[in-house]
């Protein structure tokens, strides 16, 4: 896989928010065919549930999604065999564009199987856990993990909704010591602000290659001129990756209940910046929002981010948050890989993010 398309979906949601031009390549989660490794799905060790979960935080949203939301669980092996036994939740947060099939092997294109990653950690010692991805696909192919009258409560939904169907109806550890939640890219960016505004429903996060981290304070008025054209004609199943990233970004951070039928405004008009727009992005963005976020993250038992050091950007930014934490005695744990935005997904859930947990959730 080359460099430049896999780097391509974190920067091309990053375009604007880090003022880096987004490759015109179609990034992995967005039909094109990518090349690599082939990925197969072995036959799970454990057993894959695929279920709906209501969220009533996403009733209304005005984008007309379904607040009535797949989910995807993996349980362990032993689930079946040991009835008795009660097990701690990972939440998982896939990426923009992305799915949660996508993630667990269902669909045609792969850079991530998630359930051979599992079967391979616990095949080297890592504890057995019940493993929990909602699909966040929306109509602009992201919900940002935000809360908008546009997209819906995604907040709500992941801490409130989805934590209680699941500890409702498995047989979870339902305390927040052994939850735990972790994400790539747009799942990175929103296993942060989750951990960052929700201290008290899960103790450890991990986020992966977290994108949008930074705010842009000078968006590109030539991409905005084609978001906005998109967003006029209705075209946005055609629209770039880049362009699509625009519109949930509008769609989660700047929602107008007054401006139909988008019902979202942009940061540039008509070739002008809207300086309150761009404010309300900015105030979205992890590394504004850690300031006043010290002392929850204060509260929670691991943190850990990574990036690959060719996912241009991204790498900078994690390296900013870094040295915020450091600097405040956050406690965490920040790595940079010899990678790029999506060759190592797998590889990474297997030795690094899986035992992360193994080691910091609770188990009892």
């Amino acid at each position: 896989m080359s460099t430049r398309l896999s780097t391509a979906i974190g920067l091309a949601l990053s375009a604007l928010l880090l003022g880096i031009p987004a490759y015109s390549q179609s990034p992995p989660g967005s039909g094109a065919t990518i090349p690599g490794p082939s990925f197969v799905l072995h036959t799970p060790a454990g057993r894959i549930d695929r279920i709906t979960v209501h969220g009533a935080s996403l009733v209304g949203n005005l984008e007309g999604d379904s607040p009535d939301r797949e989910v995807l669980v993996y349980l362990p092996p032993s689930y079946a065999k040991d009835p008795g036994r009660r097990y701690p939740v990972l939440y998982m947060l896939h990426g923009f564009t992305d799915t949660a099939n996508l993630w667990f092997g269902q669909s045609g294109r792969h850079f991530v199987i998630l359930p051979n990653a599992v079967d391979l950690a616990y095949a080297h010692g890592v504890r057995e856990m019940i493993i929990v991805m909602p699909d966040a696909f929306t109509k602009y192919a992201g919900s940002m993990y935000s809360n908008s009258v546009v997209t819906g409560n995604w907040e709500a939904f992941i801490t409130h909704d989805l934590v209680r169907y699941i500890d409702g109806h498995y047989r979870t550890l339902p305390r927040p010591a052994s939850r735990g939640l972790a994400g790539h890219s747009m799942g990175g960016y929103g296993t942060l602000r989750l951990a960052m505004k929700y201290p008290g429903i899960f103790s450890s996060v991990y986020a992966m290659s977290p994108c949008c981290l930074s705010a842009n304070l000078m968006p590109s008025a030539t991409l905005m001129a084609s978001v906005a054209q998109a967003q006029s004609t209705g075209s946005i199943e055609k629209a770039s990756f880049g362009i699509k990233a625009m519109l949930a970004s509008a769609a989660a951070w700047s929602p107008d209940p007054r401006n139909p039928p988008s019902y979202f405004d942009l940061p540039i008009v008509n070739g002008k910046p809207v300086a309150a727009v761009i404010a309300a992005w900015a105030a979205n963005a992890p590394l504004s929002m850690v300031y006043q976020s010290i002392p929850n993250l204060e509260a929670y038992q691991a943190i850990a981010f990574d990036a690959g050091d060719r996912d241009t950007g991204i790498a900078d930014t994690v390296r900013s948050l870094d040295r915020t934490l450091t600097a405040f005695g956050v406690k965490h744990v920040a790595q940079i890989y010899e990678g790029n935005h999506v060759d190592h997904i797998q590889q990474r859930l297997e030795t690094h993010v899986l035992p992360f947990f193994s080691d910091h959730l609770s188990f009892h």
